[in-house]
């Protein structure tokens, strides 16, 4: 099994599904990304009915607050993308794919062309700019955020924006606790919900005595954010508890999509980290298998923890399943 060198914008925030993308030294640069079109300001209409406008624009949330939203296509149910921890919404928008996965459009665009898709820019995330830069789309956010002030910016920015639910909630990586919490938190307002590799919570066990460290990795993946005092950083332990103690997911369609390659780490990032993440990682996946009832595990072959970048068409192709059950049911 090989492993992929991984795209350069922070470090590895595995699992945390740490979303961080690693920068490997001597590396050579990035693999080449390709970017979704821009997104159209018209809007387009069909006998009396408009549909909604595409738009991409700071939303005041409130407290002098704004998040940058970007909303594209239509139909229901709307998609909201999560990104994990330290990546803006950048991901959803780019591929980096390998033969034999076919070329395919990024999730953000891929989805827009058969339902209303949105995502944003949580504060502190990373921009996949050349170099990298923490997004200054969102207000900037200092010291260590709760699950719970992430799950309610999510809600904010979505109702602020007058984004019509309910929502199919895909989540990566962190995100995934994110939309988790907001499910559970909102079940009126979801419709279903895919997770990407995502975090659960049941890796502390695997670690022992290491999960300090590697809670520390994950805020503090080796990036030269990682002593800005807006760079994203999140309550791990905090964000478990959080979760567990919130009400039952609600009886939505959901799906699971997981890697099948090792986590993309830098050189030099202690195995005795990296061991039980690897051994953890199957089993919080069926874990969140078991969180709904029927529900479909995808595996990515040859993907390591950004699905969503290396078999695009495969995340597509779950969101796109899951709002074919959603509409199904109604």
């Amino acid at each position: 099994m090989r492993q992929r060198i991984p795209l350069p914008t922070t470090v590895l925030t595995t699992v945390l599904a740490a979303t961080a993308l690693a920068t490997l030294p001597g590396c050579g640069g990035p693999p080449p990304l390709r970017g979704a079109p821009a997104a159209s300001a018209s809007a387009s209409a069909s006998g009396s009915i408009r549909a909604p406008q595409d738009f991409s624009r700071q939303v005041d949330v409130g407290g002098g607050r704004r998040l940058w939203l970007s909303c594209k296509g239509s139909g229901s149910p709307t998609v909201v993308l999560e990104s994990g921890l330290h990546d803006s919404s950048d991901t959803w928008s780019l591929t980096d794919t390998r033969p034999p996965v076919p070329k395919s459009p990024a999730v953000f665009p891929g989805v827009a062309a058969f339902a209303r898709v949105c995502t944003y820019d949580r504060p502190g995330t990373i921009r996949y700019a050349n170099p990298p830069a923490l997004t200054t789309r969102s207000t900037p956010q200092t010291g260590t955020r709760s699950l719970a002030a992430m799950a309610a910016d999510l809600d904010r920015v979505l109702t602020a924006a007058h984004v019509p639910g309910p929502y199919l909630l895909v989540g990566h990586s962190f995100g995934g606790m994110i939309t988790r919490l907001y499910a559970q938190r909102h079940p009126e307002m979801t419709a279903g919900l895919v997770f990407v590799d995502a975090f659960g919570t049941n890796m502390k066990p695997y670690f022992g005595a290491q999960w300090p460290a590697y809670v520390r990795l994950l805020n503090n993946p080796g990036t030269r954010f990682d002593a800005d005092p807006g760079f994203e950083k999140g309550d791990i332990d905090g964000a478990v508890g959080a979760v567990r103690a919130a009400k039952p997911l609600p009886k939505v369609p959901m799906a699971v999509l997981s890697k099948t390659e090792p986590f993309a780490a830098p050189a030099g990032t202690p195995k005795v980290l990296l061991a039980p993440l690897e051994r953890a990682w199957p089993a919080v996946q069926q874990g969140l298998v078991e969180l709904g009832e029927q529900s479909p595990h995808l595996l990515a072959t040859g993907s390591d923890h950004y699905v969503q970048l290396h078999d695009p068409d495969l995340t597509i192709s779950a969101i796109r399943l899951i709002a074919g059950r959603i509409r199904a049911g109604r």
